[in-house]
Formats: C-alpha cells, sequence, structure tokens
C-alpha cells in the first residue's frame, strides 16, 4: 500500500489523493486522483540529468534569457509504441510514470532549462550570466494517448487545476518568485509531445512581462473595471463567478481571457465556485477553438498570476493565444512583431467576440 495524502482543495464532493514518488534518477514525480494510487512500481531504472542551463542578460533589451544547449536534444515526436507520457505497461518499454496506470501526473522535467540546483554560468567579459535556477515540469493530463482540456471531462480538468493549486504552494515554497503554468498545443506551436499534456515553470526571478503587469495592477489597473465595461460586447459567457472574454486590446487573433470577476491573485485564492467554472472554461474555449478552425487548434495557454509575495491589486487571469488566424493560415509572428514588439492583429476583436459566440451555441 502506498503513502496519499488528501489536497486541501479537493474541488467538488470527493477528495483529491497525492501520491509521491521519487524517480530512480532522482526527480519527483507527483500522482494526482480521485483514488488513492496504490498500484505497484513497474521497472526503472536511472539516466544521466542535466541540471539546468543560465542565463544572460540583454542589455539593449533589460531581458534575461535562458540558454539550455542540453534541451536540443529531447525527445522529438516519437512513435506511439515510445511515447514517454504514457504508462510503463507490464513487458513494455519504460517510460517517464513507471506504473500501469494513473489518473493526472506531475514529474521534474529531464530536459529542464531550470532547476534548482544550477549552478554554472559562463563568464563573459561586458554579460551578466547567472545560473538558471528554478523548477521545470511536465503536467499529463491523462493516461491516454490522444484527447485534449474538453475531452479530458470537467472532474479531470478539476482535479488538474487542484494539482496545479499543490504545485503553486510547493514552488513558492521552494523560492521560486513566479510560477507559470502553460500548455503548448499543436505543430504550429511546436509541440514535440502529442500526448496530452502542460508544463510549469518555476522562475529565480519574475519575468519580464509578468513583472510589467504586477507592476500596472500596482499602480491601479482595474480588470474587474475592464470586464464591467466590455463584457456585452465582448463577453463569451459568464459562469460561477468567472468571465470568458476577448479582450479589446487583443494581440492575438481569437485571443480570449478568463477571469474572475472579483479580483484574485491566483487560483490558489479562487472560491470552489470560480474553480469548477474556470475548468469548465478550459474545456469549452478548447472546444470553440477546435471547432472555428475545423481541426485541433493550436493555441498557446497560460496561468498569470502575482508573483510570490507581490499580490498587490493583482488580478488573476488565463491567457488563451491561438497561433491560428484562420482554418489552415498560422499567425505568424514574423520580422516587425520579434523586432519591435508591436503586434500586427489580422482579426478585430469585435469580429473575433462573434465568431467565438456563434459557436457557443452549435457545439
Amino acid at each position: 500500500m502506498s503513502d496519499n495524502r488528501t489536497l486541501d482543495r479537493s474541488l467538488g464532493d470527493s477528495p483529491i489523493y497525492r501520491r509521491d514518488h521519487r524517480k530512480a534518477d532522482g526527480r519527483m514525480l507527483y500522482l494526482y486522483g480521485r483514488s488513492p494510487h496504490d498500484l505497484p512500481l513497474q521497472s526503472e531504472t536511472a539516466d544521466d540529468l542535466a541540471q539546468g542551463g543560465e542565463l544572460r542578460h540583454h542589455p539593449l533589451r533589460d531581458e534575461w534569457h535562458v540558454y539550455a544547449a542540453h534541451r536540443q536534444n529531447r525527445t522529438f515526436k516519437p512513435s506511439a509504441a515510445d511515447n514517454p507520457l504514457a504508462p510503463t505497461i507490464d513487458g513494455g518499454p519504460e517510460t517517464e510514470i513507471p506504473f500501469s496506470d494513473f489518473e493526472m501526473a506531475v514529474f521534474e522535467n529531464k530536459f529542464a532549462a531550470f532547476h534548482a540546483k544550477a549552478n554554472r554560468a559562463t563568464q563573459l567579459a561586458g554579460v551578466d550570466c547567472i545560473p538558471a535556477r528554478g523548477a521545470c515540469e511536465v503536467v499529463v493530463y491523462t493516461s491516454q494517448a490522444s484527447g485534449n482540456l474538453h475531452s479530458i471531462g470537467q472532474d479531470r480538468r478539476e482535479v488538474l487545476i487542484g494539482g496545479l493549486i499543490d504545485r503553486y504552494e510547493a514552488l513558492f515554497a521552494a523560492g521560486c518568485k513566479y510560477v507559470l503554468p502553460f500548455e503548448n498545443r499543436g505543430d504550429e506551436v511546436g509541440v514535440t509531445l502529442h500526448h496530452p499534456h502542460g508544463q510549469i515553470y518555476g522562475f529565480d526571478q519574475v519575468p519580464q512581462v509578468q513583472q510589467r503587469a504586477a507592476d500596472a495592477f500596482a499602480q491601479g489597473y482595474d480588470l474587474a473595471a475592464e470586464m464591467n465595461q466590455c463584457m456585452a460586447d465582448y463577453g463569451l459567457g459568464e459562469r460561477g463567478g468567472i468571465n470568458a472574454f476577448v479582450p479589446r486590446f487583443a494581440r492575438f487573433p481569437y485571443e480570449v481571457w478568463l477571469a474572475p470577476q472579483q479580483r484574485r491573485a491566483g487560483p490558489w485564492d479562487c472560491t470552489d465556485e470560480e474553480l469548477q467554472a474556470l475548468a469548465h472554461w478550459l474545456g469549452e474555449i478548447t472546444l470553440r477553438y477546435d471547432a472555428l478552425f475545423q481541426q485541433p487548434a493550436a493555441t498557446m495557454m497560460a496561468f498569470h498570476a502575482a508573483p510570490a509575495g507581490d499580490a498587490k491589486n493583482y488580478h488573476f487571469t488565463v491567457q488563451f493565444y491561438p497561433l491560428l488566424r484562420a482554418p489552415g493560415r498560422v499567425k505568424y509572428l514574423a520580422s516587425v512583431e520579434q523586432h519591435s514588439g508591436v503586434f500586427t492583429v489580422d482579426v478585430m476583436p469585435e469580429s473575433a467576440v462573434r465568431a467565438l459566440r456563434e459557436l457557443g451555441s452549435n457545439v
């Protein structure tokens, strides 16, 4: 019998359990689910691991970028038989999850750009270089090799959110200054593993984009007031205190945000009703995108929550950035966007919300 603990946030009538397992190579694996996980360990061997990369400061952009050469050799579109995110089946190849089944899993990334023990950085005259300390984790939504945030169902999405809150707490406690759960979906985004999954990055310093948002909220930006003003014309719906809407200032065609109507610093700050509504919208927006683009839609989704210890006026959002502007047409981030930071938006937010609203009654 394995040791299982229950999470503080259950999101429903049934608790969420977590089982901890230290892998043969020393990395941690966490199994989350509605039932205690008691399956025996399958075959597991240790691999050599890299312990993070380094950060270098860009003097003209005032940005820190991570350099991690070992990631060049990470797993790239393996066959179904070699899927590293599948359960390890008796007699089959070893995977990252050495159990024959699971509900949801989180483990430390073998090809981590950030690592808690990173301690090396190149010495370059005139360029600031520091070790890339932090965390990189992989979040596996399901043991099934195919699916998405809609198809896994409401209960599994609630388990996912409960697990993410647990990881926020653990990574903040470990010293991370910013925690970013995210999902890359689709070949157009550069996905190399199609098993339904996301990731979590824990940063040793707050990234520039997130620091700018924290500063804007601290200086008085009121997202609740913006939503009150825009929901009638730009809203996709409201459920359980969570708004889904197309921002009037969207940078990507068909960009969508999810946000609590009341200011919350992060998902840990939300009510159970709000978290259950958030789980609903994660699936609903995924479904609408697939219908809109008539294919599994390439999207970049991330949770934008407050930095550690800096929640003054912060308003939590989940932001979806599609990488398509029409069926079969990629929204490329080309020269102007990359060199200047000025996005050319091909679809007006007013048109985007009309199209996404129509899908709500048809899918």
